[in-house]
């Protein structure tokens, strides 16, 4: 049985490690921080249809259905409170289900949970410091003087990877969007229906000063995320308080007509995010040697506006763990796994980062995008999800062999 040394327990990491579980490997989870989910910032995510689909193949898409709201149907609107047209996330999958939200946080801790109820080894306070080929396979060091033998090295650690750093020094580096995140939960039930917000749409504002998206949940809550536009990076000194990064978003969404101001201001600080910058990664030329591997964030990290973050990194893992599962040679494998994912994955974020440049503009640009959405939303409604059914409708075929080029 090959060991496979997964580092990284966000997202990509637990999921990476059941599916190699279900190919054979026996896999062993390193997180750098001290306990799961610590450390991670945003406030939900979206699992689009494709991300479930995978899922489902490792039975482990429960983690996503049951904790999560089904968010089938987007509804647009001006800045002036115009409704523009409502448009399906994706499609639906023959059991009905359709694409859903979930919070970041919980989402960390379930598929942690799940793997571990699996019997997956979690080692936590695990940071990567270096890597070596062995005769055998590969060797981690950590910082705290540790060091794991296995028969490859599986990076799912996020868009700074030191492991994507590892296979190769000159790799880029996460590019900037322009754009800095927020976001929260409004959780006194009585807003929505002060306000009349229509429970499970994903409603998107296109505003003057910022872009604003938020859904009702079941129980009433308000989920909300917001893009600023931004020239410079946040940095990690900036001390600004929720407070003040709330009454910021407060004022730049007060230009608009709509409940976002509204929203923004019922979020208390418990449930406040405060601005995190958003990036994703130019084109990673190498993504593997013949020990080591790069999967989810750390090979191709998406532009949140594209919603197939998590579902590229499910698709990443059960793809990897195929060829793992099929082809004896690792080093075979891991270009077999990058010959499947890198044409795709790539058109996603090319994707992501066309809607992502529209929420950065500021000025005349802003304007121009401002008056022309309407329009090209409105055009694509009439076609529905066919236009971007290459991302919605891929399907992974466990039972199909990889096999080498």
């Amino acid at each position: 049985m090959k060991k496979a040394l997964i580092i990284g327990g966000g997202i990509a990491g637990p999921v990476t490690a059941m599916a190699l579980q279900r190919a054979g490997l026996e896999p062993i989870v390193c997180e750098a921080y001290e306990e799961a989910a610590a450390g991670q910032i945003g406030a939900y995510l979206t699992v689009a249809v494709n991300g479930l689909s995978a899922l489902a193949l490792l039975d482990a898409h429960h983690v996503v259905t049951e904790i999560g709201h089904p968010t089938a149907t987007l509804s647009f609107a001006t800045s002036a409170g115009k409704h523009i047209t409502d448009m399906p996330i994706g499609g639906t999958l023959p059991d009905g289900t359709v694409t859903h939200s979930i919070k970041r946080r919980d989402m960390y801790r379930a598929l942690n949970a799940e793997a571990t109820r699996r019997g997956v080894r979690f080692e936590y306070g695990k940071r990567l410091i270096d890597a070596t080929s062995t005769a055998d396979g590969v060797r981690a060091t950590f910082a705290d003087g540790t060091t794991i033998e296995a028969d490859v090295l599986i990076g799912a650690d996020g868009i700074r990877s030191r492991t994507r750093e590892i296979i190769d020094p000159t790799a880029p580096e996460a590019h900037f969007l322009g754009i800095y995140g927020l976001g929260g939960f409004v959780t006194d039930p009585a807003l929505h229906r002060e306000l009349g917000l229509r429970p499970g749409v994903y409603s998107m504002i296109f505003g003057k000063k910022a872009f604003f998206g938020y859904f009702v949940a079941p129980d009433g809550e308000i989920w909300w995320f917001a893009n600023m536009p931004r020239t410079q990076e946040l940095s990690a000194q900036d001390s600004a308080s929720s407070a003040q990064w709330r009454a910021q978003l407060v004022e730049l969404l007060s230009a608009d007509r709509g409940p976002a101001a509204r929203i923004v201001a019922a979020t208390t600080d418990d449930t406040f995010v405060s601005a995190f910058n958003q990036y994703d990664m130019p084109t990673v030329a190498k993504w593997h040697n013949d020990k080591m591997v790069i999967v989810g964030d750390a090979a191709h990290a998406v532009a949140s506006s594209s919603g197939q973050g998590v579902s590229m990194a499910v698709e990443d893992a059960v793809t990897l763990a195929i060829c793992l599962r099929d082809i004896p040679d690792t080093a075979a494998a891991l270009a077999a796994f990058e010959d499947r994912r890198r044409e795709r994955v790539e058109r996603v974020v090319a994707h992501g980062a066309e809607t992502s440049s529209d929420k950065a503009s500021n000025g005349l640009g802003r304007l121009l995008v401002r008056l022309l959405t309407p329009y090209f939303l409105k055009k694509a409604a009439k076609v529905g999800v066919a236009p971007l059914s290459w991302m919605f409708d891929h399907r992974i075929d466990w039972t199909a062999p990889a096999v080498t080029r």
